[in-house]
């Protein structure tokens, strides 16, 4: 029967690979050292010679077998020394060790690190076993081991080894320090057991990929908490290498780590300066570019998310919104109830925290031990660093709200008033639920320069709104009210104020009814805007009736209203003026600088009447022109002014055209006619202010 154990060399001692083949050694170190072995006999003859004897003393095995070791490889005045260390050898049971020339085949003589032992066959005969090596390669060795363990012990740097499992196999006393954990704590587990406090998600799979890569990792950041300082957050620099033995196999991973706390301090508190004047810089640049109320209140809410919070609202008092300045000044300490005005809301990702704030245009009664309202009160921040339910009852409008709160994770409140020029305006409040950061009183300082900015906006802006009211209202009471109607003539008329930053204008028109039946229809514009120019817009269409009723020709008329606007404070304005007489159906029209009136004819393209243009009133010593324009039924007249038409983003020649394009079924009721011209000219854009003055020829009036 055939054999069924292992191959011969194959046993549990010797490392094969299966198939009865010897694995290559798993370490070269007794190959650098170059270890030769020698048997003697009992008699002194050498019975076994290896490679490594060879390469050591030059003899082959041919030469040296056989051959009393004495005379072959010992020099003459060692031989008693040779023979009295071979009888100890062989007479005693203890090994030798030391050091002891020999001669090498060129006649050389070289030290040795020499181990001697006496060995026994089964037949009990004695043998003698020499293992040598040169003693320069042992020094070397033994001073290499020597400073490399010194240097690991000795380094201040964290050093440690990890089998491919990647559990420690050693650390030294620098890593014990760091880590307040002994060597034995550590050996055997891995990092995430022996360290539960660091980050061991980015440690681990740092590891893994120098493992599995081979490639160095340098300068990988952790962060994390040691048993050497618990209470504290550290950061340390930590780089991997792969370590690898004879013929490239993973022997496991190398790890250096260097506590960088202090640094990686810095350089976050210089991150966060940097953070924090770019935050301002923006500012400066995204708060206030346009004044408009609550677009000013929105830019400083959307700026704080999520820079600074989490949640950003804008409430401003009620009361400076409707009264005048100085209702409650920066500092009084009043303690009273507030009513707050929310302008704006912002939130990043925390829907519940924005159900529970004052939509925007909402007024919320505030008590006054509610922080919002402590706020304004005191003028000067209020900040709970960390938020409990009895805080979110404070901060909350009501319990719902609370609960709110509550649930989308809001622990940190931070509230910060608005003053501009010595006025208390409302609050920017602040609250932080997805950042797990508290406020600081760094956040507090930026807060407040935040809301200092932004408060002059917005004051810039209440201000801006209140004046602009009071001139819309100006301009709505100057402006007719209802024409009257007028015999031939079917008449519609709009007036659109400025949208945007832009002031209301000195636009206007009318409808001024003359002897014979005859209509004065009027379109003019005030150079300027605001209240100076509402009310020179006033003096100038009163001028203009006064002249009316005087039944002066176009040309004249504009000619004496030229010398009056020329006395005028905002002394520019531009005109066209037509008297229609219903019975010629004949049109006189004279124009000031204005743009000419659009004449829409059933059965014909819409165009623009040709008419010389003239100067703007004011200007004076240039002489109007009177044109006449035949009429017929069904005629529509168009006057306008230049809100309508020119914009910034196309020339007056295009919105000419869109306004002609539109002008292209005259039989439209003139009211629709009006809000399409209105809504499609206007669409998208931030115009000026618009006086539209639509009339259509009808039949004329009984005789």
């Amino acid at each position: 029967m055939a054999a069924t154990g292992p191959p011969e060399g194959a046993g549990h001692g010797i490392p094969h690979d299966g198939a009865g083949q010897v694995r290559p050694p798993t370490t070269g170190l007794l190959d650098d050292l170059g270890v030769a072995a020698v048997v003697l006999e009992e008699d002194g003859r050498i019975a076994l010679w290896s490679p490594q004897a060879e390469k050591l003393l030059g003899y082959t095995a041919a030469e040296a077998l056989g051959h009393y070791a004495n005379h072959l490889i010992v020099d003459d005045g060692d031989a008693p020394d040779a023979v009295a260390l071979f009888e100890r050898m062989m007479n005693e049971t203890g090994a030798w060790a030391g050091i002891f020339p020999v001669r090498h085949k060129d006649g050389r003589i070289r030290r040795v690190e020499l181990r001697g032992t006496r060995l026994c066959d089964a037949e009990g005969r004695a043998y003698a076993l020499g293992l040598a090596a040169e003693e320069t390669a042992v020094r070397e060795m033994e001073t290499g081991l020597a400073l490399s363990v010194r240097l690991v012990a000795q380094s201040p740097i964290g050093l440690a080894v990890f089998d491919t499992d990647l559990r420690f196999v050693s650390v030294n006393p620098a890593l014990e320090r760091i880590n307040g954990v002994p060597e034995a704590a550590h050996l055997g587990r891995t990092s995430a057991e022996a360290l539960p406090e660091l980050d061991n998600d980015t440690v681990t799979s740092a590891m893994r990929e120098v493992l599995s890569t081979g490639r160095p990792l340098v300068d990988q950041h952790v962060l994390g908490r040691t048993a050497a300082d618990p209470g504290a957050d550290h950061a340390w620099s930590v780089s991997f290498y792969r370590l690898e033995g004879p013929g490239g196999r993973v022997l496991g991973l190398a790890a250096s780590v260097v506590d960088i706390t202090e640094r990686y301090r810095s350089a976050s508190e210089a991150a966060t300066v940097r953070s924090r004047l770019a935050l301002i810089a923006d500012a400066s640049e995204r708060i206030g570019t346009t004044l408009d109320l609550e677009r000013t209140a929105h830019e400083l809410a959307d700026l704080c998310v999520p820079a600074l919070a989490d949640v950003a609202a804008v409430d401003v008092l009620d009361s400076v919104l409707n009264g005048a300045r100085g209702d409650r000044a920066a500092g009084s300490g009043q303690r009273e109830p507030a009513a707050f005005r929310a302008l704006a809301v912002a939130a990043a990702r925390t829907a519940l925290a924005v159900r529970a704030a004052d939509q925007p245009g909402e007024v919320a009664n505030y008590d006054p031990d509610r922080l919002i309202t402590r706020c304004v009160t005191t003028a000067r921040a209020v900040m709970v660093p960390h938020v409990t339910p009895r805080d979110l009852n404070r901060i909350a409008r009501d319990e719902e709200a609370a609960g709110l709160l509550a649930e989308a994770g809001v622990h940190s409140y931070l509230a910060v008033p608005l003053i501009a020029r010595g006025e208390v305006l409302g609050a920017l409040d602040l609250k932080r639920a997805r950042n797990p950061l508290p406020f600081t009183q760094d956040d507090e300082t930026l807060a407040t320069e935040l809301a200092a900015r932004a408060a002059v906006c917005i004051d810039n802006a209440r201000w801006y709104q209140k004046q602009r009211h009071a001139a819309l209202a100006l301009q709505r009471h100057l402006l007719p009210h209802q024409p009257p109607e007028r015999p031939g003539l079917e008449i519609a008329y709009r007036y659109a104020p400025a949208e945007g930053p832009t002031q209301v204008g000195g636009d206007w028109f009318d409808v001024i009814s003359l002897t014979g039946d005859r209509t004065a229809l009027v379109v003019g514009d005030v150079m300027g805007s605001g209240i100076n120019a509402a009310a020179t817009m006033g003096q100038v269409r009163t001028a203009t009736r006064t002249l009316a009723e005087l039944d002066l020709e176009p040309d004249a008329l504009l000619r004496q209203l030229d010398k009056i606007t020329s006395g005028l404070e905002a002394g520019i304005a531009t005109c066209v003026y037509a008297v229609h007489d219903p019975r010629t159906r004949i049109c006189r029209v004279a124009v000031a600088g204005h743009l000419p009136p659009a004449l829409s004819r059933p059965g014909e393209p819409p165009r623009l009447l040709d008419l010389p243009t003239g100067v703007p009133l004011g200007v004076g010593g240039v002489p109007f022109e009177i044109t006449a324009i035949q009429l017929r039924p069904g005629d529509q007249l168009v006057l306008y002014t230049d809100g309508l038409v020119e914009t910034r983003n196309q020339s007056l020649d295009a919105g000419l055209d869109d306004l002609l394009a539109l002008l292209g079924e005259p039989e439209r009721p003139l009211q629709q006619t009006c809000d399409l011209l209105l809504d499609t000219l206007r669409q998208g854009n931030e115009p000026d202010d618009v006086a539209l003055l639509v009339s259509r020829i009808g039949p004329p009036p009984a005789a």
